[in-house]
Order: C-alpha cells, then sequence, then structure tokens
C-alpha cells in the first residue's frame, strides 16, 4: 500500500510540474517568439505609452468620440475580469427596455439623425468587451462627432471608411471598424 501511494504522489508530482509549470511556460514562450504583439495583448500604443488592446472595447461617451458597443460587465463597463453577457432573451422585457432607452440616448445625443440606428449600437456582444462595431454603426454616428469636433461629415466618413476591416481571409466574420483606432486616429485630426 505504501509503494502504491508513493507511486501515484510521484505521478502526480511529475505531471504537476510537466503541465502546471514547462508546459505553460513552454507555450509562452513560443507564443512569444513567433506572436510578440499578440501574446503581449496586442496592445495599442499612443505617444509612447500603451492605451488600450485591440481586442477589448473601452467605453466613450463623449460626444466628440465614436462610441462602441454598450457593455454588459458590471461594475463597469469593459471589465475584462468579468466577461459576460447579459443573457436576457429576446423576449424579455428587461432587454426590450434597455434597448429602448439606449435607442433613446443616441437620439437626445444627436437630435437630427433620423437614420435607423445600427443594433450593435443599442446591444452587447455576448463576451461584453467587443472592441469593433459595424460600419453602419461607425457610419451612424458621423454627424455627431463631425459637428462636436468642427469637422466636415465628409471628412469624418472618409476616416471611417479608411479603418473598416474587412472580413478575415475574405470569408470569415463581418466588416468591422476598431472603436479604439478610430478614436485614436480623431485625434491626430
Amino acid at each position: 500500500m505504501n509503494r502504491l501511494m508513493l507511486s501515484a504522489f510521484l505521478s502526480v508530482l511529475v505531471l504537476t510540474v510537466l503541465t502546471g509549470l514547462v508546459y505553460p511556460l513552454l507555450v509562452t514562450g513560443l507564443a512569444h517568439v513567433f506572436f510578440p504583439r499578440q501574446a503581449s495583448g496586442s496592445l495599442i500604443t499612443h505617444d509612447g505609452r500603451a492605451v488600450g488592446s485591440s481586442l477589448i472595447g473601452q467605453s466613450f461617451s463623449d460626444p466628440k468620440y465614436f462610441w462602441g458597443r454598450p457593455s454588459a460587465t458590471s461594475p463597469f463597463p469593459y471589465n475584462a475580469a468579468l466577461s459576460a453577457g447579459s443573457n436576457l432573451g429576446p423576449t424579455n422585457p428587461d432587454l426590450a427596455a434597455q434597448v429602448k432607452a439606449r435607442i433613446e440616448a443616441l437620439r437626445a445625443a444627436d437630435p437630427g439623425n433620423i437614420a435607423p440606428v445600427p443594433v450593435d449600437l443599442v446591444t452587447t456582444s455576448a463576451s461584453g468587451l467587443d472592441p469593433d462595431i459595424s460600419p453602419a454603426a461607425a457610419f451612424y454616428q458621423v454627424p455627431r462627432v463631425a459637428r462636436a469636433r468642427g469637422l466636415s461629415e465628409a471628412a469624418v466618413r472618409d476616416l471611417v471608411q479608411s479603418h473598416v476591416t474587412g472580413r478575415q481571409f475574405g470569408v470569415l466574420g463581418e466588416p468591422r471598424v476598431n472603436v479604439l483606432a478610430l478614436n485614436l486616429a480623431l485625434e491626430g485630426r
């Protein structure tokens, strides 16, 4: 029995060292060698300092910036430690009330904009961290951002168009606009 216990203990110890230390360190090291930007968090830098990640959204509420998708994380938006959707189904009255309130807030921020509100501006993503919006959502916000910054709508529309990323490999996903990258480009104007 003692020999069996010793054998089991050594097996657990060896497997713990291999799978808990050696393997993670090896994979992390290889990731840093072959994919250094991604392994470091896909950070976006501005003026020499990290201002965010291209993988995690940030909250913007000033009218002079483009706004991303709403975030369902709490206690604050885009909380990466608590990534989750709201889990509210399409027939849930709470979801309908949230969407209605978000539409009203968008209309209040840009009363002259009578275009249909793109769905991704009023619904959360499954993770609550989505850094991208659809091109339609970005173009919807052009009049408000242009007016708040004193720029022409054509100039802001061109800036949005230059930040549209197509489908991955031409077939996967949908075209999208990274909100942080777009807002940083606005700061450069």
